[in-house]
């Protein structure tokens, strides 16, 4: 069942008479489970609509949809898929005690992967899962391998009854699907000889397998150090070596890497990142792979008025010359945020500072930017007078613009003396409006 939550004036939906809490029952007879139902089954021109208004009244409408014309129509939020898989590096069981609750939800959500980029096992897919992932297309998908050993697996996510992913991802293949990888590396478990067993299944599978990033292991404080801990120095460069041998092969063959290694992972192998140009259209950005290098693209197309800023040369035009810019950011990437620095000083003329923050949430070992609490940036910039502005990470705060320790942003601009921007890629920042105290 799905429920109206919001309909957008001068939209199909509006014209319907749609309201909140409005429940959409079946499109042409077929039943409407959740948003991708919706989606899908409304984008023709022609159906029938049934609904049950709040007054308990059920309602069916003959359609007509004018081209161009959209629905407007938000949906209550849907029920998550969960996690059926007891990983023992699981990130949300390494959350602490205390927080708000949807933060301990082990998501696990196909539809997810499709819409947002979030990756999935595909460990609780039925066979109605597999039909309606075909049907619809739903490519590509986001999928965590890990290991393509069955055995291995099965072991790393303490699910005896996962399916067996090769078979599973050819199945899909054959249909059509495509998908984007990760291997979260666990030393001694899915490094090695595994990994290379992983990558070579993978690579086999042929071009359905868009890209596959090699991640290591993310670990908190509160998380299971008795059973898994992070790779070494010497382990994480032995794992870049593979990653190389497997993108020098598939530029051979298919003229891109195909096959990455994370940001963190060339920090933690202290090794020099490869180039932009290496990373093609940044496709696994969001899992930490390119970032620093997107980053730096993003800055030079600002820089000079490239495609999607809408303004010539919108550095200049803000006048950021002379003014001390804070950039907060968490303790990965305070190492490599100097050449992005760079990059900005060059573009604005602007003094930067790093501000690498240590997580007092999760503890010290958590040092990605998009997981910094609130009281951690209060802390660092209460007493900072002499900024003129701080930009902080986006990805730290959710749409509600709450940090994970449930400060509000614009409750901690009203702490600041100085504005602050969050910041994508800087750019997005440093052409617009502070968030308001």
């Amino acid at each position: 069942m799905i429920r109206v939550q919001a309909v957008a004036p001068d939209t199909l939906g509006a014209a319907l008479q749609l309201t909140s809490g409005t429940e959409l029952i079946a499109v042409n007879d077929r039943d409407l489970e959740d948003f991708l139902d919706w989606e899908f089954l409304t984008a023709d021109d022609h159906f029938m609509l049934r609904v049950k208004l709040p007054s308990g009244e059920e309602v069916e409408y003959d359609v007509e949809r004018p081209e161009g014309l959209p629905m407007g129509v938000t949906l209550e939020a849907p029920r998550i898929r969960r996690c059926a898989n007891h990983c023992d590096f699981c990130f949300v069981d390494g959350n602490p005690q205390g927080m708000r609750q949807v933060l301990y939800i082990r998501d696990d959500d196909y539809r997810l992967s499709f819409r947002y980029g979030n990756f999935a096992t595909l460990t609780n897919l039925k066979s109605w899962d597999l039909e309606r992932i075909v049907e619809y297309r739903l490519s590509p998908l986001y999928v965590s391998v890990h290991a393509t050993d069955p055995v291995v697996r099965r072991w790393l996510l303490r699910n005896p009854e996962a399916p067996e992913v090769v078979s599973q991802l050819r199945w899909f293949a054959e249909r059509g699907i495509t998908f984007h990888t990760q291997v979260v590396l666990v030393p001694g478990v899915n490094d090695g000889a595994q990994l290379v067993r992983t990558l070579t299944d993978l690579y086999g599978l042929g071009e359905s397998v868009l890209s596959v990033s090699v991640v290591p292991v993310a670990l908190t404080e509160f998380s299971k150090h008795a059973l898994v801990r992070q790779p070494t120095r010497d382990e994480c460069r032995a794992a870049l070596g593979i990653v190389d041998d497997f993108a020098a092969r598939a530029v051979a063959d298919r003229g891109m890497p195909w096959c990455y290694g994370a940001d963190d992972l060339y920090l933690q192998a202290d090794l020099p990142l490869p180039p932009a140009e290496w990373y093609g259209d940044f496709e696994q950005r969001e899992n930490g792979v390119g970032s620093v290098r997107y980053l730096q693209t993003r800055i030079q197309a600002a820089r000079v008025g490239g495609a999607g800023w809408g303004r010539g040369g919108a550095f200049e035009q803000e006048n950021w010359r002379g003014k001390r810019i804070g950039v907060v950011t968490g303790m990965a990437m305070g190492p490599l945020m100097p050449q992005v620095v760079a990059d900005l000083t060059a573009a604005t003329g602007a003094q930067f500072e790093i501000l690498a923050l240590k997580n007092t949430l999760f503890g010290e070992s958590v040092t990605t930017a998009g997981l910094l609490p609130g009281k951690a940036v209060l802390e660092a910039l209460r007493d900072r007078r002499d900024l003129d502005l701080a930009l902080l990470p986006a990805e730290s705060v959710n749409d509600n613009l709450l940090f994970m320790d449930d400060v509000e942003a614009h409750d901690l601009a009203a702490q600041l003396p100085m504005p602050i921007k969050l910041s994508y890629d800087f750019a997005d920042a440093l052409v617009g409006e502070e968030v308001a105290a």
